[in-house]
């Protein structure tokens, strides 16, 4: 396993090693005690989400204000541009955002601590995300930033005019939106 760090202070880039042959490739997604070793981060996971979604659909920018998921994220299928920005005001990169392309053929992942905004926009036909999560889903608290922010200007690299929930295109300006002090 390869670990990279990004542009946000904690936010990693997570590079599996994979096995691969005319069979097909196995790999190990996740591993607590190598992952711990290489990071210095114990993390317990309490829920595991799958979802599906088709070309140009937009998620996020979602986070929970209480009970802040960490998150790690993979594409088991298709290819997704994944978005983080920090929203902790404390922290030294806050308001900075990173992309990441996540796909089934790279199978990077991206740990995403808690007390940060993510969002993500498919690119092939169809996407499969996988994550795990050390929070449970807690919609009272889940919060949005508007997409198209102008002041985060956010290059998602759309193929065509984003498909929206009505919870994202009513999210917050990034200006106005509560955030992690």
């Amino acid at each position: 396993m390869i670990i990279n760090s990004t542009e946000i202070t904690d936010v990693l880039l997570v590079k599996p090693k994979v096995f691969e042959d005319d069979r097909g490739f196995f790999m190990e997604s996740f591993n607590q005690q190598v992952f711990a070793d290489k990071t210095g981060l114990t993390m317990n996971f309490v829920q595991d989400n799958h979802s599906r979604s088709s070309q140009g659909v937009l998620r996020g920018l979602h986070y929970q204000l209480h009970q802040p998921q960490g998150k790690l994220v993979r594409v088991v299928v298709g290819e997704i541009l994944d978005v983080v920005v920090d929203i902790r005001r404390s922290s030294p990169t806050f308001g900075l955002f990173i992309t990441e392309r996540l796909s089934a053929a790279n199978k990077h992942q991206l740990w995403i601590p808690p007390g940060m905004a993510h969002g993500f926009v498919v690119l092939s036909e169809s996407a499969e995300m996988i994550y795990k999560t050390t929070e449970y889903y807690a919609p009272t608290y889940e919060r949005s930033i508007r997409w198209d922010d102008p002041d985060l200007a956010i290059d998602w690299q759309l193929p065509m005019t984003p498909i929206l929930s009505a919870k994202d295109q009513a999210g917050a300006w990034f200006k106005e939106a509560e955030v992690f002090e």
